[in-house]
């Protein structure tokens, strides 16, 4: 340390053209090669931890990216979500306000919160009950149709058993040729048919299909007059059927099915004494 101390003092005070920066200027002529080995041993080192470091920051930067994509593609579901949710409303609103809106019924909209686990069993679980009106066969539709009765509930939710179900029978009518039959489950999966069409009626390919309804008070309907059904897609017959077979189309999209409207009526249920 005094060695070192001395030199330097030495140093300032020595002119540069001194015999001590010759020395030193010697020194470091000497010590170059050195110097320049040591730099190309620890360059492999240096590089290498600079690679490794910029790895780490990148993965960093990578898990921030990451997570801000995500947040954004959960953001833009749930705005895709609440935009379906938009236009399924306002159909149903649009459905309400309607004249074919049934007056004598007070719309309750609600989702589909359960389905059936085997698509042989028709029925859905809505997230409505007993608490908000809904009593045991009150009808349930969409702004595209007939959906099905309500069949089972508690205060907070129903099951409703769609017209698809092969123990439904709705009582329907051809809008054209005023035709009645009983609107039910086909032979095959999803498949409808309108029964007890006798073969002198007037039935066509692409007739519209609503429900029936009735104006006797002593026995209503279970659904409202005029909810639309389906569309008839072929009309046949043999001469051994005493009825037309006749196959429809139903306006709903059962499998899409996401929500409804369960239409409670207005109407007093007269108590027995």
């Amino acid at each position: 340390m005094l060695l070192s101390l001395l030199l330097i003092t030495l140093s300032f005070r020595e002119p540069t053209t001194g015999a001590l920066h010759g020395v030193q200027s010697a020194g470091a002529t000497v010590l170059r090669p050195f110097e320049v080995g040591a730099e190309r041993i620890a360059r492999p080192f240096r590089d290498t931890y600079g690679y490794f470091r910029g790895l780490v920051h990148a993965k960093r930067e990578n898990a921030r990216l990451r997570a801000d994509l995500d947040r954004v593609r959960q953001q833009v579901i749930q705005n895709q979500n609440a935009q379906q949710d938009y236009k399924t409303l306002l159909g149903q609103l649009r459905y309400i306000d309607s004249p074919r809106f049934p007056r004598d019924y007070e719309p309750v909209n609600t989702r589909i919160i359960a389905r059936a686990p085997s698509e042989f069993d028709q029925h859905v679980v809505i997230a409505a009950g007993s608490n908000d009106g809904i009593v045991l066969d009150t009808p349930v539709v969409t702004q595209d149709g007939l959906v099905g009765r309500v069949t089972a509930l508690s205060g907070s939710a129903a099951e409703v058993t769609l017209i698809t179900d092969d123990e439904s029978a709705v009582q329907a009518r051809d809008l054209r040729s005023g035709a009645i039959g009983l609107v039910r489950h086909g032979q095959g999966q999803g498949q409808m048919i309108l029964d007890r069409i006798g073969k002198d009626a007037d039935v066509q390919s692409g007739d519209v299909i609503v429900t029936a309804g009735t104006q006797s008070k002593q026995f209503p309907s279970l659904f409202p007059r005029g909810i639309q059904v389906g569309q008839v897609i072929s009309v046949g017959q043999t001469d051994t059927a005493p009825y037309k077979a006749i196959q429809i189309q139903p306006y709903v999209n059962f499998p899409s099915l996401d929500s409804v409207i369960a239409l409670v009526t207005k109407k007093r249920i007269p108590v027995a004494p």
